[in-house]
């Protein structure tokens, strides 16, 4: 007596349903992708208004040991063949390394332009000191020290600095929050805050427009003496 044969049947996807999960994937990942990128986003500004936190608290030391003056230097090093050279960076070398991570956004990528410098932060004070109205006090305030025969010139040069520290920190202590001392040199945080991040006088971190808009407001009066 003869029995009939099983049959096994072997289920799988068809080529509709396979379809139809690699559409859902690609919905997925056209919603998730774009959300990981603005966490990422969000995580490098978080980062940078760190570092610039960090700088604040050298520059507040930096003040306090130095007559309560902000350091007249270069608004960005000098890239050259043997590395940055110059601005704020150099003048902080005793007091945080020069190569710290903390001169250096973590969005920027631009090795051949702010990178090369070093930092990826404009030090807006070596931008004001060169401002006519700045100038013009320097240069009635050396008129002494320009007809002095026993001085040299590296020593007229930090005559001309000290002036320089003074008039750029008085207008500082004016309106701390008016111009930034610190802050990115490009916009690298699209999405995340408008414009750009920087550090005040006061050691705060917040936004600031781009430094040409304010630099119109600015006049000689704004570099007069002050209480301090």
């Amino acid at each position: 007596m003869s029995t009939p044969r099983s049959t096994r049947t072997t289920s799988g996807f068809t080529i509709v349903e396979l379809m139809v999960v690699i559409g859902i994937i690609g919905v997925l990942l056209g919603i998730t992708l774009p959300a990981l990128k603005t966490f990422r986003m969000e995580g490098y500004n978080v980062a940078c208004q760190s570092n610039l936190r960090q700088i604040g608290g050298i520059v507040q030391t930096y003040c306090n040991q130095n007559q309560d003056t902000l350091p007249m230097v270069e608004f960005l090093p000098a890239a050259t063949n043997d590395g940055p050279v110059g601005g704020l960076p150099w003048a902080f070398r005793g007091y945080i390394d020069r190569e710290n991570k903390c001169w250096c956004c973590p969005a920027d990528t631009d090795e051949a332009n702010s990178l090369s410098t070093g930092t990826s932060y404009f030090y807006m004070p070596g931008l004001i000191r060169y401002m006519p109205s700045v100038q013009i006090q320097v240069q009635q305030a050396m008129l002494s020290s320009m007809l002095d025969p026993t001085l040299t010139e590296a020593q007229r040069e930090r005559l001309r600095e000290g002036f320089e520290a003074r008039l750029v920190t008085t207008f500082y202590r004016k309106d701390f929050n008016r111009l930034p001392v610190l802050y990115d040199s490009v916009d690298r945080h699209p999405g995340t805050r408008i414009p750009r991040n920087a550090l005040f006088y006061d050691g705060s971190v917040g936004i600031s427009r781009d430094y040409s808009e304010i630099l119109e407001d600015v006049d000689e009066d704004d570099f007069g003496d002050d209480d301090g």
